[in-house]
């Protein structure tokens, strides 16, 4: 099985040599246009998949809503992607050396929002590219010990890092 990205990470493609793509800059933040009703007592965070294109030729880029999936928490449950606040790339030509961004507004339970699993899917010159897939999240504003958590959490590439950290400076 592969390992998943971990948000921030390039991710290069084989099929179209010289192209990346990488999601980052995951965070709290309300979305330009207002609250979508639908996330009634969700909270809202910003994404953005961003692609390079490192190659000697342009590629023709198109990613909407349904090449992105979200999941959130232990049990993976769907976020809601803010399709109207949302910023897509849609048949964008990314030239050598250019980057496309797409911004993303989506919501989720707030006390989920520390594990997520983002999946990206781009479509090239009318070619659907391979899935990749990018596992991150949010601290919450309330600290918690990785130890106290009930979930298997604790043992996730973003608590190690931390613990990692943690021992580090105490050292």
């Amino acid at each position: 099985m592969r390992e998943p990205n971990v948000v921030g990470d390039w991710q290069e493609y084989d099929e179209q040599a010289g192209l990346r793509v990488r999601v980052h800059g995951v965070e709290k933040a309300e979305p330009p246009k207002g609250r979508d009703d639908a996330a009634d007592e969700l909270t809202y965070f910003r994404l953005r998949v961003t692609v390079e294109n490192r190659a000697t030729e342009h590629f023709g880029i198109h990613l909407e809503d349904g090449q992105i999936d979200i999941r959130v928490g232990a049990d993976g449950e769907s976020a809601f992607l803010d399709w109207r606040n949302s910023q897509f790339i849609e048949g964008y030509d990314v030239y050598p050396l250019r980057r496309a961004t797409a911004v993303l507004f989506a919501a989720g339970p707030d006390a989920a929002l520390d594990r997520m699993d983002i999946q990206v899917q781009l479509k090239v010159d009318d070619e659907w590219t391979e899935r990749f897939l990018w596992a991150g999240g949010i601290a919450n504003d309330t600290p918690v010990d990785a130890a106290a958590r009930p979930d298997t959490a604790r043992d996730s590439l973003a608590c190690q890092v931390t613990n990692f950290l943690r021992r580090e400076a105490e050292s």
